[in-house]
């Protein structure tokens, strides 16, 4: 007697460029990283769904778990059921896989699981270890049932699980960059709702590395949240100005809401329409219970719109309409091989808005500040914080004479503060390219 186990692999992920503006429907250029999430998954006689994950214990948090398929009746239960105790709360990115799938393939989902996690993919480094353990697990497990999952239907899926079960605010950019990336090239993505474009493979003379601040980053913060929410109340009143009608799209798998000018996306107004029209107007900064007056909607359905927070509106809705610009021309530059200086002044760019949006942070304006002063002279070009901001990693684009260079910065930081920060450096293949092992063990 004898069953089958299948295993898949997703690497993390690092924006090159973007990265805060998938939600808004802007352009991302995306690479991955080395580090990867492995997952085995084992179908069971019974109904029990079990995951072993040895790296959770590392944060206190319980590296064992076991549910039940009967568990999953419903979105409030399966949420429930993860936020009970905090040391199984890791498991909402996982257990809402097997939900989506139970929910989709009845049929095929009739036995339990067991699922192992092994993962060098640092957590809260802004680098997607969420989209790394999902990826991995849903392609492991979408195979092991005879539904196997690949491209954008696999990344909507996970994204699917983050957004309603994690009830985390992610877009599709990370899930779609572990699931379609190759090993030194960048992925274009229009996060409309995901449309990948050609992969990039950057100038030979070219090379990027990520350096962690040491300081945490969670896409649940609170900074994050904020610059998210008032982007879209940012959008919102330019639609009431400009007669726009704003309603929820049916037809979308991931709750959004959209219109029939702009489709629901910042990165569809022109940058100098907004400049024109609609920034002056916007407010600098603008309470929760400022803005819900008059019977006013929040078109956002993942993050709140708090009466006591103040929301950094207009800087928020630039930062959206202007990062797909700058990631248009960075993105055009890589393709040429030309223009490696207006490619790190882009990033610099880049940064500073992520400041103006109140998602900057002293430790990564400082490793910015560092590869500046070393500068194309010296071979690096340019830097600027990644993901959700707020802390994280910090993305540098160099030269590939310029290793002395990038460690001078990575030295003169460690002293500063006394331990040596992790470094990303080269990419790997995604979970796509990789595909699933399977192999035959006795029972």
């Amino acid at each position: 007697m004898s069953s089958l186990l299948y295993t898949a692999r997703a690497p993390g992920r690092l924006d090159l460029m973007g990265g805060n503006d998938d939600y808004t429907g802007g352009l991302v250029f995306e690479s991955t990283i080395r580090e990867a999430t492995w997952a085995t998954v084992g179908l069971r006689d019974d109904e029990r769904i079990v995951f072993v994950n040895p790296q959770m214990a590392d944060h206190g948090w319980r590296d064992r778990v076991e549910f039940q398929l009967s568990d999953l009746a419903g979105e409030q239960q399966v949420r429930d059921l993860v936020n009970h105790d905090p040391g199984v709360r890791w498991t909402a990115y996982v257990l809402g896989l097997f939900y989506w799938l139970r929910l989709r393939y009845p049929d095929r989902v009739t036995q339990g699981a067991e699922v192992y996690i092994r993962s060098d993919v640092p957590l809260n480094k802004g680098v997607s270890s969420s989209a790394a353990i999902e990826v991995a697990v849903m392609k492991a497990a979408s195979f092991a049932y005879g539904v196997p999952l690949a491209g954008v239907e696999l990344a909507t899926a996970c994204q699917w699980a983050e957004n309603v079960i994690a009830e985390s605010a992610c877009g599709i950019m990370d899930q779609i960059a572990v699931v379609l990336g190759e090993e030194g090239c960048v992925l274009p993505l229009v996060c409309q709702p995901c449309q990948p474009r050609p992969l990039v493979r950057l100038p030979a003379q070219l090379r990027c590395w990520a350096i962690d601040s040491g300081v945490s980053h969670q896409v649940t913060g609170l900074e994050y949240e904020a610059a998210r929410a008032a982007a879209f109340m940012g959008y919102k009143l330019i639609c009431d100005w400009a007669d726009v009608p704003v309603a929820s799209d049916d037809r979308s798998q991931i709750p959004r809401f959209t219109d029939p000018r702009w489709s629901g996306y910042l990165a569809n107004l022109r940058p100098s329409e907004f400049r024109s029209r609609y920034e002056g107007r916007l407010p600098e900064r603008l309470s929760g219970e400022e803005y819900m007056l008059d019977g006013q909607i929040h078109v956002d359905p993942f993050t709140q719109c708090r009466p006591e927070a103040a929301y950094r509106v207009r800087a928020a809705t630039r930062y959206a309409v202007e990062e797909n610009a700058r990631v248009e021309l960075f993105a055009e530059l890589a393709r040429t091989g030309a223009g490696f200086e207006q490619m790190g002044e882009l990033m610099y760019q880049s940064h500073h808005a992520y400041t103006e949006c109140g998602l900057g942070c002293d430790r990564t304006d400082e490793l910015v500040d560092l590869v500046r002063r070393q500068g194309p002279a010296a071979g690096l070009y340019g830097a600027k914080i990644t993901g959700g901001g707020a802390g994280g990693t910090v993305a540098v684009l160099g030269d590939r004479q310029a290793e002395a260079a990038f460690r001078s910065v990575v030295e003169e930081y460690s002293r500063r503060h006394g331990f040596a920060p992790y470094v990303f450096e080269g990419s790997s293949m995604g979970a796509d390219r990789f595909g699933v092992l399977v192999r035959e063990v006795p029972r």
